[in-house]
């Protein structure tokens, strides 16, 4: 068995793409209705992949004009796009006992099904805070990836890929030469992962991304030909360790 295994590990290694220049990662945090009504549209228009990180935290229950519905979020997976975990209640992990996290992370899992869309693949911390416990928990629940914070290009020969770091963090005071910098640290094997919440985020300001603002940096990833991915589909690059 273990001859077997290690075989099955060389041709997963084999078989993996190299890692090319101009990687990007595009993430998209806390269900807002912006993501439904004008990101995906967009993305769509330029052809690219992301990952929507889906809660039910803030007042995602009550405030369907802020929040997307799960049946939006059914059509996002419809239409290519990943859906991953964000936790049903957007608590820090770090503060949570186990069973707690546990029983948000599985919550989100639970709704996917209910709404045809496949068990998460890739994980984002609230707040972009990480414990022990969580990554343990996230492994043995058998997630491949998850998005913590920093501002680094994601090197996959270092990092841990259930606490991958971030090159850009969209905020209002955000700039294009900010996010081209971010973008052309993906080179010689790195990987740009980008972190957005709302286009607009009207009920989170100090995260919003005016639309304008997001528009000159989809066009940039266009005009600079980057491949642009949803997480999961970080694995056809990395072997599996």
């Amino acid at each position: 068995m273990k001859h077997l295994l290690f075989a099955l590990m060389l041709v997963s290694s084999l078989h993996a793409e190299a890692v090319p220049d101009k990687l990007v990662v595009l993430t998209f945090d806390d269900s807002v209705a912006s993501q439904a009504n004008y990101v995906a549209p967009l993305l769509k228009k330029y052809g690219f992949g992301a990952t929507f990180f889906i809660t039910e935290g803030f007042e995602f229950l009550v405030d369907k004009k802020h929040y997307m519905t799960w049946e939006q979020i059914q059509a996002l997976h419809a239409d290519g796009f990943e859906i991953g975990n964000h936790t049903r209640k957007h608590a820090g992990v770090a503060k949570q006992k186990p069973e707690q996290l546990a029983a948000d992370v599985e919550f989100i899992e639970q709704q996917c099904v209910k709404y045809g869309i496949p068990k998460p693949l890739s994980f984002c911390y609230p707040g972009y805070q990480t414990s022990e416990a969580a990554v343990k928990l996230l492994r043995e629940r058998g997630y491949q990836f998850a998005r913590a914070g920093g501002a680094q290009a994601f090197d996959p020969t270092k990092d841990d890929l259930l606490a991958l770091p971030q090159a850009f963090d969209g905020k209002p005071d955000s700039t294009l030469e900010q996010f081209k910098t971010a973008v052309a640290q993906a080179k010689n094997g790195k990987i740009a992962v980008m972190t957005f919440h709302g286009v607009p985020d009207l009920k989170h300001p100090w995260v919003n991304t005016d639309p304008a603002k997001f528009e000159s940096y989809m066009q940039h990833l266009k005009d600079e030909g980057c491949t642009v991915i949803a997480m999961r589909d970080l694995a056809k690059y990395l072997a599996k360790k």
